[in-house]
């Protein structure tokens, strides 16, 4: 019986065409198996990628950063994997800033990202949201990334509900139509930020840096405000009912 390891290794050469090197590369960083298997398992696009990701956990750090780079070039060359890509990368950050993420980062609250779950939101920041599918939507939801640096991000219509975003850079990040609702933005760097339209009820946007940022018809309903710096940022249009300007 083939072991499941082995399939993994073989059924991925067949998600590219077979002039493709890319593939091999992230292989070869991965496995080394001499032998040829003959019957390969009729595996899903999806479910043939979801495999390399999950193999990820089991090697070291520069080898998932590496595979998460190459990934990258495979939904830029091959855009039928584009979104494939981005939703297991996504789901890669959900799975790996687990509770002893959060323990590591509360107990030292200087501590920075690891660098595979930044290469990972690295990558989603700056796709090609063309090859986004109509009415779908990325899930950040309940992540823990704080101090995540995601300057000049494309982040459109990412869902970040109850997401911990505390310390990140999000200057000029591109966050409109986002949902942020009980999201925690605190000391967060939105600076020139476009949120049009973001809905951020209950966020948590305390010492926030808000200048120059695009809140047009923004929700803020309920949301923390105290210590928000608002300078030239637009308002026009945003909701702020109930919002906490003050402890």
């Amino acid at each position: 019986m083939l072991t499941v390891i082995t399939n993994a290794f073989h059924v991925m050469i067949n998600i590219l065409p077979t002039n493709d090197k890319q593939l091999s590369k992230i292989f070869l960083k991965i496995y080394d198996f001499p032998e040829q298997i003959k019957q390969i398992p009729h595996f899903s696009p999806k479910q043939r990628l979801k495999i390399v990701i999950e193999q990820l956990g089991n090697h070291t750090m520069e080898t998932r950063v590496a595979i998460i780079n190459d990934l990258e070039q495979i939904a830029h060359n091959h855009p039928q994997y584009h979104w494939i890509i981005m939703e297991i990368l996504t789901s890669f950050i959900r799975k790996n800033t687990s509770d002893t993420l959060q323990n590591q980062l509360i107990s030292n609250p200087g501590a920075k990202l690891p660098r595979d779950i930044q290469a990972a939101l690295t990558v989603i920041a700056r796709r090609d949201v063309n090859q986004d599918p109509e009415n779908e939507q990325l899930d950040l939801s309940y992540t823990d990334i704080r101090g995540a640096n995601l300057n000049q991000a494309n982040l459109e219509q990412i869902n970040f509900y109850q997401a911990n975003l505390a310390g990140a850079n999000l200057k000029e990040a591109n966050l409109e139509g986002a949902i942020l609702s009980a999201a925690n933005l605190e000391r967060a760097n939105l600076y020139s930020a476009n949120l049009k339209g973001a809905i951020l009820s209950a966020s948590n946007l305390q010492w926030a840096n808000l200048q120059k940022a695009n809140l047009y018809r923004a929700s803020l309903y309920l949301a923390n405000l105290h210590g928000v710096i608002l300078n030239d940022a637009t308002l026009d249009g945003a909701n702020f009912r109930e919002a906490r300007f003050s402890e």
